[in-house]
């Protein structure tokens, strides 16, 4: 609806863009970075920002950028994880069929990392997602996973990732044990302004936009409400886009915003 009517190749906004087509923010290449530099250390860290700062797509930049000849990828979401349930969920991952109980699937997922290490030259990298909704005896529980190291070599790269709340909860005494383990820790920021209009630009170009949509003064608008957060924009965005459409209007300009935000704030 939106590309046909604009003549674009394709709708902007959206999940389906290549990470290769990413628009790279300093505060996106710094999370990348560190990303990468856990993977290749086999290290343990945290990665924490707003809801929709980016941390889904950060993780899957590096992801998608892993040799998997070398890396053995695990990317757990899941609240309600207990446990009793991680070291199967792990193996599940592996292809490992788990035994019954806990005690022996931990030692199968110690066996098996090691096996991938030291005979197949293949680290394992586990991304545990929306941590900060994980109850204490599973954060206690991911405190094991760095003790399989012998001799301070690891043999896997965990890296947590949530909201900021994490941050605070780590902070606990009782948790204490945790961040001081942690090798590597960031906080994915939103956009500043100059990055909101390079962002909104980046994706309309993606998308096969020729020329501006946004005026100036919209993305003002946009970074006001927004605060810099990409998936913010995004929806905004494509609200706006879509009263342009609905009205037949090539431009977008602050009057599509406020429309949209008065919307907003009947929800």
């Amino acid at each position: 609806m939106i590309s046909h009517f604009f003549g674009w190749d394709r709708t902007p906004f959206t999940k389906e863009i290549p990470t290769e087509s990413l628009y790279q923010s300093s505060s996106f290449q710094q999370c990348v970075a560190r990303l990468q530099y856990m993977v290749k250390t086999r290290s343990f860290g945290l990665v924490t920002g707003e809801i929709g700062a980016g941390k889904s797509t950060a993780i899957r930049s590096l992801r998608d950028g892993l040799d998997l000849t070398k890396y053995q990828f695990i990317y757990l979401c899941d609240s309600s994880l207990k446990p009793r349930d991680f070291y199967r969920e792990l193996l599940h991952h592996l292809g490992i069929p788990p035994k019954f109980l806990r005690s022996e699937t931990k030692r199968q997922f110690e066996h098996a990392i090691w096996d991938l290490y030291e005979n197949q030259q293949k680290t394992v990298v586990v991304i545990i997602d929306e941590a900060h909704l994980l109850q204490g005896d599973m954060l206690q529980e991911i405190r094991f996973l760095t003790n399989f190291q012998i001799d301070s070599v690891s043999p896997l790269a965990l890296v947590m990732v949530g909201q900021p709340e994490l941050r605070s909860t780590l902070q606990m005494r009782l948790f204490k044990p945790i961040t001081q383990r942690m090798n590597v820790r960031y906080h994915l920021g939103g956009l500043d302004r100059e990055e909101t209009r390079k962002y909104i630009e980046h994706q309309l170009e993606t998308a096969g936009a020729k020329h501006p949509i946004f005026t100036t003064e919209t993305i003002d608008s946009i970074y006001g409400h927004t605060r810099g957060i990409p998936r913010e924009i995004n929806n905004v965005c494509t609200a706006c886009l879509l009263d342009a459409v609905v009205r037949k209007e090539k431009l977008v300009d602050a009057m599509h915003v406020d429309r949209i935000l008065n919307e907003y704030k009947e929800f």
